[in-house]
């Protein structure tokens, strides 16, 4: 089955230059002139990427790759915008975006790109399809033998300090009557900090870990900074807690929780 790739772009020119160098590399490519032409076609059709265009009348990218997340959770999106947009299109990676690039961008990079965004999607889904046949194969031998088993793992909970208790897997802190919750992206900064407790880890190393993608070395701590800080207020919750996440001047941070 083709991979099937949506481009959306107000520009006829670039819809069909991004058009003609993705169907001879043997994608099956459909393409729309604005956004809300987009999330209509998400909705009724499945594809592997979108390549999307940041600034659009109207439903700008942003916009649509909110609604995309909800929409097609599994279709990896690659943000197209312009030089004067970069801070935009780093929103766009918090926000989810598998990656951006700058226009005009040369037919190398955008092959690049679209291969490696549609080679972590088929490998998701890979993965996907092994936990499924493998929870079904468990059901099958619960029914023969008449036996329940359990596929829910162990839950890890940690403590910090004397009292102060966290568990990574439903991101929760608490200690007494105090109690924090974290979104997905600050439990998983929180948990790498938490494996790499005393190690100074640089901006680039915290955004590969935790967001999932390489950046260069200015991009990255424009994208750690607020993540970092929103961790930081959660955790002054505790007392001390604002003073675990340590700033390394010019390098990264490291976790001295105790």
């Amino acid at each position: 089955m083709p991979t099937k790739i949506l481009i959306v772009d107000d520009e006829e020119a670039a819809r069909k230059s991004l058009s003609d160098i993705l169907r001879l590399e043997g994608y099956h490519v459909a393409s729309k002139a604005n956004g809300a032409d987009a999330v209509e076609a998400l909705e009724l059709e499945d594809f592997d990427l979108m390549l999307l265009d940041l600034k659009m009348p109207g439903m700008d990218g942003l916009e649509v790759l909110d609604r995309a997340s909800d929409l097609a959770p599994n279709t990896k999106v690659i943000m197209l915008t312009a030089h004067g947009s970069l801070e935009s299109a780093i929103e766009a990676l918090r926000q989810g975006a598998h990656d951006y690039l700058l226009k005009p961008a040369s037919p190398e990079d955008i092959i690049n790109s679209v291969s490696k965004g549609v080679s972590q999607r088929n490998e998701t889904a890979r993965k996907r399809r092994l936990i499924e046949r493998m929870e079904a194969s468990l059901n099958e031998l619960k029914d023969a033998e008449g036996v329940e088993i359990s596929t829910e793992p162990p839950r890890a909970v940690f403590t910090l300090g004397e009292s102060i208790q966290v568990d990574l897997e439903r991101r929760e802190l608490w200690q007494g009557e105090t109690n924090v919750s974290l979104t997905p992206t600050e439990g998983k900064l929180m948990q790498v900090l938490m494996e790499n407790r005393s190690k100074v880890l640089s901006h680039r190393e915290l955004v590969l870990l935790v967001q999932g993608y390489q950046t260069t070395d200015w991009e990255a701590p424009e994208i750690m900074r607020p993540l970092v800080s929103r961790l930081r207020r959660k955790l002054a919750s505790f007392e001390g807690g604002d003073d675990w996440i340590v700033n390394v001047r010019g390098t990264g941070y490291v976790f001295d929780g105790a």
